[in-house]
């Protein structure tokens, strides 16, 4: 039955409340310098260097990347998709569809449907392009449902444990 999640799975140390204060500051503004992130959380700055590095070597840091408001990037269209699929096919979605532009995530899920796809489209035609002629006609899905999205909100802040929700 063997899948492939998508991930390697790392051994961690738990991450504690400085860890991820560090990760809330990264990403609120990944452009801060160690410097300011040490003095906003008031420690050294050879102590929160370290800390980035261990962050980053443990695989928990994973790299730096712009927030783009997709609207305003012209993405005016937007639906999740999700998939019924054929028995072990996650990696063969997942293989096939991680370089479509189009797709901004896909997931592996449990319930009622095997995956979600988060996709993203200048217009509704592009939309119904990418669902009908890259996505359905892959052998491994069985069955697709659109939902689209009228308005969404993404959250970009690291949770801190212990933060009401």
């Amino acid at each position: 039955m063997g899948c492939d999640f998508g991930g390697s799975v790392q051994t961690v140390k738990t991450l504690d409340s400085t860890d991820h204060a560090i990760l809330a500051a990264l990403s609120r503004d990944a452009r801060k310098s160690v410097t300011a992130i040490a003095e906003e959380l008031h420690l050294s700055r050879a102590n929160t260097y370290d800390r980035i590095a261990q962050l980053r070597s443990a695989g928990v840091l994973q790299g730096y990347t712009a927030r783009i408001d997709a609207r305003a990037a012209g993405l005016e269209t937007a639906a999740y998709v999700f998939l019924t699929l054929k028995q072990d096919d996650w990696e063969v979605v997942r293989k096939t569809l991680a370089d479509e532009p189009a797709v901004r995530h896909l997931a592996l899920v449990g319930g009622q449907y095997d995956a979600v796809l988060l996709v993203r489209t200048r217009t509704v035609e592009e939309l119904r392009r990418v669902i009908f002629e890259r996505i359905q006609p892959l052998q491994c899905v069985q069955s697709t449902q659109t939902a689209l999205i009228f308005d969404d909100h993404t959250q970009h802040l690291h949770p801190i444990p212990g933060d009401a929700l």
